[in-house]
């Protein structure tokens, strides 16, 4: 993408105030109490594990948290306003974002996501974002905005849970293209963030768990998705955030419904032992390194006959794009779209975590340096491949409710590809489970397209007649080598997919995956460009997010098909048998972090090479 100036000039352009919700966040993990505060060292274990809030009175909530009044003053004057749109305003410091944010309110489609779908009628909608359009975000319908200035405009619906983006061409004045995306979730601006916090800090509830009343600073992670099954966080879709506090050994969810604009409940998990999380060392992110090499640009690979472009996202992790091997298409693309985190099988509670850029994102974690190169040996020290491997980050990592992701994209000299998501802890619990979210769009044939889906039943291959999912029920079939299921193009050629069970020498336990198969539309940007929350962070069954592309399923005969892949990945802090586990201890007296990461992600193999198997 090219701008008018430097990629360092284009951020300060964007201005700061921008971008202040992530390093605010990053720098509050793993953070203290206040020096008058004297909490205990740790919840007495007799504890209960956590509560419903009792609803305040309106008039009760705005005498709490003064922000309140202010926050429904101005946007039930938004709401009576043309466009009805609470926008943003000190948040946007420069020229080009205000003009950007301007031109967006003043397109149609864009607006029609501020209206009921079915009377027309103004709902409480808000701009969430506006900040220069990244390498990531240019896709086909946009791709002008890599010759322009272009900026992007987040705006979500709290009604209908449902968000608009529009990429506006602030040098040309205009709108290039809008996206809707139902079910999903941006990420939120400063005065959300700041009501989420408020609206903790103040709650009676939290007061009461805690043993103290906290300070704003004292809450991690603030503006981090999470959900809380069985209330609307998760019945109704409802916009929420949950501000975490550290006690000890223990962290406290206070989970704000931001749609309500209430306190939801409080839940306790254990953090597990530690060692302390001041001796951890000081690490850079190399903020604007990252930025100007990796997400203000696309960077190119070539090695052992394959051909790439890759990027860092603002929320997608690391993107692999226009993959091919021998010069025949292998991949249009693939990224990691979010980590859904529960810590609860029982009250479903956790987060909807993000990996990206480490400006203008609120990842939780973001990317640690850039992308490195290497070697895929073999038992006996051949090297048969190379990994594309990203690293991303919390900043005090491993310290508790700091996390740590890695992404591998494993290529190999036989045509072998995997695509990989690893964990490598530590989090806010003990009790986690881990779902990323893969979106893999394969190419199976010389036009560039994998037509064909089909499945293994234990007898032969069956083809998939339109888009489905499937989960990982312990009874699945897989041919004597491992293959579940297979794509093939137009031409005949494709590949099988040999999901994780363990099998992949790198000590992941299974994969326990759910697949789902959607048609490619060329006219809906179905995850195409860098995607906004999908899904809920605690749901245990097929509703991770992808499954809205299937809703109605349609006819996949012929069509360019789209895999999505979502892992269940559970921690472990057993002595032992560590898993998705991290922890520091002291050594000759210097702090030593231990490792026990967890990867997941599957094999795709040629099926020239693996010929007669079926």
């Amino acid at each position: 993408m090219r701008h008018n100036a430097s990629p360092r000039a284009a951020l300060e352009r964007a201005g700061l105030a921008l971008i202040a919700a992530s390093p605010l966040v990053l720098a509050a993990c793993g953070g203290t109490p206040a020096p008058d505060a004297t909490p205990p060292a740790s919840p007495p274990l007799t504890h209960e594990p956590g509560v419903l809030a009792t609803r305040r009175s309106p008039e009760e909530q705005r005498e709490a948290v003064p922000a309140l009044a202010t926050y429904e003053s101005d946007a039930a004057e938004a709401l009576a306003s043309s466009p009805p749109i609470l926008l943003l305003t000190e948040e946007l410091t420069d020229d080009e974002q205000r003009l950007a944010q301007t031109l967006a309110i003043q397109d149609p489609d864009f607006l029609a996501l501020a209206a009921d779908p079915l009377t027309g009628e103004p709902v409480r909608s808000e701009i969430m974002s506006v900040r220069p359009v990244l390498a990531s975000d240019v896709v086909d319908a946009n791709a002008s905005c890599a010759q322009t200035t272009c900026y992007r405009v987040d705006l979500y619906n709290f009604a209908t849970n449902a968000a608009a983006i529009a990429f506006v061409d602030v040098d040309g004045r205009r709108v290039v293209t809008v996206q809707h995306q139902p079910n999903a979730q941006p990420d939120i601006n400063h005065r959300l963030l700041d009501l989420a916090v408020g609206i903790a800090v103040t709650a009676p509830e939290v007061e009461q768990a805690l043993g103290f009343s906290p300070a704003g600073d004292e809450a991690t992670m603030p503006n981090v998705k999470t959900a809380l099954n069985g209330t609307r966080c998760e019945r109704s879709r409802h916009l929420c955030v949950a501000p975490t506090f550290l006690i000890g050994d223990r962290a406290l969810f206070a989970i704000v419904d931001l749609t309500d604009k209430r306190l939801v409940g409080v839940r306790w998990t254990d953090l597990g032992e530690s060692g302390p999380s001041e001796l951890i060392t000081e690490r850079s992110l190399q903020n604007e390194y990252v930025m100007a090499n990796f997400c203000e640009r696309t960077n190119s690979l070539a090695r052992d006959g394959w051909d790439m472009d890759y990027m860092i996202t603002s929320s997608d992790g690391l993107k692999v794009a226009d993959v091919s091997y021998d010069g025949r298409p292998v991949l249009r693309s693939a990224k990691l779209v979010d980590w859904h985190v529960s810590y609860s099988r029982e009250d479903g509670f956790g987060y909807s975590d993000a990996i990206g850029c480490p400006m203008f994102s609120s990842a939780g974690a973001v990317a640690f340096e850039g992308p490195t190169v290497e070697d895929i040996v073999d038992d006996e020290g051949a090297a048969v491949g190379f990994a594309l491997v990203q690293d991303f980050r919390s900043p005090v990592w491993p310290a508790p409710c700091n996390y740590r992701y890695e992404q591998r994209y494993e290529f190999y000299s036989d045509g072998r590809y995997r695509v990989v998501a690893g964990n490598l802890g530590r989090g806010c619990g003990n009790d986690g489970t881990y779902r990323p979210v893969l979106r893999i769009d394969p190419t199976a044939s010389g036009d560039g397209m994998a037509d064909e889906f089909a499945e293994w039943d234990g007898d032969g291959w069956v083809t998939w007649a339109e888009e489905g999912w499937r989960g990982e029920s312990g009874t699945a079939a897989y041919t004597p080598q491992g293959y579940r299921y297979r794509i093939l193009g137009e031409d005949g050629a494709g590949y099988y997919i040999e999901p994780g069970r363990g099998q992949f020498g790198d000590g992941g336990r299974g994969d326990d995956e759910l697949v789902y198969v959607a048609a490619r539309d060329p006219d809906r940007d179905e995850g195409d460009s860098d995607m906004v929350t999908i899904g809920s962070c605690c749901n245990t069954d097929y509703q991770q997010g992808p499954e809205q592309f299937l809703d109605p399923p349609e006819p996949i005969d012929g069509a360019d098909l789209v895999v999505w892949y979502v892992a269940e990945l559970h921690n472990d802090d057993t002595p032992g048998s560590e898993y998705c586990w991290a922890d520091t201890s002291i050594v000759a007296g210097e702090p030593v972090v231990e490792v026990w990461p967890c990867y997941s992600g599957p094999m795709f193999v040629p099926i020239a090479d693996t010929a007669g198997d079926d």
